[in-house]
């Protein structure tokens, strides 16, 4: 890897650290530049998935004031996210890596689909939250989030989105602490698919390091200050690398 495509990655790690405390999505901002660098989807994916594990890590750490209190909801949703991110790892390595690779432009494009769709979906999170609003963690609210994690653990980029989705319409509380809940769940699905993929899979561990130490930054600065950004402009560059990959993945 080049001094240029090093510092594109490390670039791309603060920037997936951010948008992931911040929203999800994060991958689509790694992932295509991963394989920009020359790595094969299936170890680009893989390399990312443990790179960003330290930035769910800070978010987390940038986010307690919002964590407090949520313990019950970390340990009730909790195992659902950690048996899906299994799940979904072990179906990476266990099919053929052409179907990854068959399947991921389309992957990427609804990963697309979501982050242009975030906002209406954010509204409508909102309105959904009323005075007979419940704080459910039942059987289809952990199945959904089991269903999350399997998708977080195959490939991830915007699972995020996905999860919030759900935690929203589960859980009676200020957007911003079920965020916070949903950057836990999202690095315990990454954490368990790293393990994962250190048994069984093709790494590149100069990649790892350099999107670590940018999620890892990221993270702090999606809970500090990333609010700040604005939303239309940070939607539209991910919407431009996704589209980007899914061209070169197609080409």
């Amino acid at each position: 890897m080049s001094p240029l495509d090093a510092l594109l990655v490390l670039l791309a790690g603060v920037g997936a650290g951010t948008v992931n405390t911040l929203v999800g999505s994060g991958s689509l901002i790694t992932f295509p530049i991963l394989l920009a660098v020359g790595l094969p989807p299936l170890t680009a994916n893989v390399s990312n998935n443990l790179g960003l594990v330290p930035g769910a890590i800070s978010g987390a750490v940038g986010f307690r004031r919002e964590l407090t209190g949520q313990r019950a909801r970390v340990l009730r949703f909790g195992p659902a996210s950690l048996l899906g991110g299994i799940t979904g790892a072990v179906l990476l390595l266990a099919l053929p890596a052409s179907a990854f690779e068959a399947i991921v432009p389309a992957f990427v494009a609804l990963g697309v689909v979501l982050v242009i769709v975030q906002p209406r979906l954010n509204r409508r999170l909102q309105r959904s939250r009323g005075p007979d609003a419940g704080d459910g963690g039942g059987a289809v609210a952990l199945a959904a989030t089991y269903g999350t994690g399997v998708y977080g653990g195959y490939f991830g980029a915007a699972q995020g989105i996905l999860l919030l989705a759900v935690l929203g319409l589960s859980l009676d509380d200020e957007l911003t602490r079920v965020n916070a809940l949903k950057v836990v769940l999202a690095g315990i699905v990454n954490s368990v698919a790293a393990v994962v993929f250190l048994v069984g899979a093709h790494i590149a561990w100069d990649a790892v390091a350099l999107v670590a130490v940018g999620s890892t930054l990221g993270g702090q600065l999606g809970a500090r200050a990333g609010r700040r950004l604005p939303p239309r402009a940070l939607r539209a560059l991910i919407v431009v690398v996704g589209l980007v990959a899914i061209v070169k993945l197609l080409a």
